[in-house]
């Protein structure tokens, strides 16, 4: 019995790569309305007319080439790190993905069973280091509606985003160290994109991100929920840390998704661009992601990997994400440990 829980959480995984089960997660998925940010309406007219005919046998097919005898990379990672943290807690760890399964209310109702009617407060980890609306605030939003069904008396504490802090900095650029050590010609830093309104949308002040000047690099409140502030500020403490040459790395964002404006530059773009300037090793790291997903295994590790060798590179590397690095489980345990709460805040 316990007083208190453990509750990780990632975005989550079709329970198959079959064109039914992938169509399953991208209908949850998409009908999101912090993910596609329409009326209800629009989103399902979006969703059902144009996404869901095609898209789900497209990225079946992009699934089945990562997929693993263990199921998907995303989800085994993310239940091996569930594990190992357990190894070094004594308050019970369970796992709960945003979409498909274990669901926030599978996950939270496991935490609840083996913690026993002592429960009293649960620390909600969204394995996420950045803020966005379509990852951490929807899953916050998630959790908080299911214990309500379930257990309203018992609080949820948020783990804030991590994206600068010095021990998550830490772990991600020891796993850049020998990759650097092997010699490359240039280090992409690749983050998922979003739309632009996205920024604009949880902008506290609505006044700063993306409507002024060299917003990112003056200091406002809105940076606490600004994605794009947070990646450079992953990307410059990384940097230093390791203290690479400015000429040396790059930052693109990965993902994009229907015709509004995104982040730019795009990933893709980035690649051949490096390709064909010349460049013949080019490193990819995606800091967005702590575990390697398809995003990062055949969107950069396949496919981004094809468009540098056609524009002319002769290797192209991706940099495993954290998954369950031990530096990086130590990192998480300690976070997850009394009163850590405040350190990382």
């Amino acid at each position: 019995m316990a007083s208190r829980g453990i509750l990780l959480s990632n975005l989550g995984s079709p329970d198959s790569p079959t064109t039914a089960d992938v169509r399953a997660y991208l209908n949850e998925f998409l009908m999101d309305e912090r993910v596609l940010d329409t009326p209800y309406l629009l989103r399902r007219f979006i969703v059902s007319a144009f996404i869901l005919p095609k898209r789900p046998k497209e990225s079946a097919e992009a699934y089945r080439s990562i997929w693993t005898d263990a199921g998907s990379p995303l989800v085994v990672t993310t239940l091996e790190l569930r594990d190992l943290v357990q190894e070094r807690l004594d308050e019970p760890v369970e796992v709960a993905m945003r979409y498909g399964s274990p669901s926030m209310t599978e996950g939270l109702s496991r935490l609840i069973d083996r913690a026993g009617p002592e429960l009293r407060e649960i620390l909600f980890v969204p394995l996420y280091p950045h803020y966005a609306m379509s990852t951490v605030e929807t899953a916050v939003v998630a959790a908080e509606a299911a214990l309500g069904r379930l257990d309203p008396s018992i609080r949820l504490d948020v783990l804030p985003p991590f994206y600068d802090n010095p021990d998550y900095i830490g772990a991600l650029a020891a796993t850049l160290e020998s990759h650097l050590e092997s010699g490359y010609d240039h280090l992409l830093f690749s983050y998922h994109g979003l739309p632009e309104r996205h920024l604009r949308k949880t902008d506290p002040t609505g006044e700063h991100c993306l409507r002024r000047a060299h917003c990112c690099s003056s200091p406002s409140s809105a940076f606490k929920t600004c994605y794009r502030a947070q990646v450079f500020r992953t990307t410059e403490a990384v940097v230093h840390r390791l203290d690479l040459p400015a000429e040396k790395f790059s930052i693109a964002f990965q993902s994009r998704l229907g015709r509004d404006p995104w982040l730019q530059p795009a990933t893709d773009q980035e690649i051949a661009r490096l390709g064909r300037e010349g460049k013949r090793r080019l490193l990819v790291v995606c800091p967005a992601f702590v575990s390697d997903c398809l995003e990062t295994l055949e969107e950069i590790g396949i496919r981004g990997r094809e468009t540098f060798i056609a524009a002319g590179g002769e290797d192209m590397v991706l940099i495993p994400c954290l998954n369950t690095d031990a530096r990086w489980v130590e990192v998480i345990s300690s976070w997850c440990r009394e009163g850590s709460l405040a350190a990382i805040g």
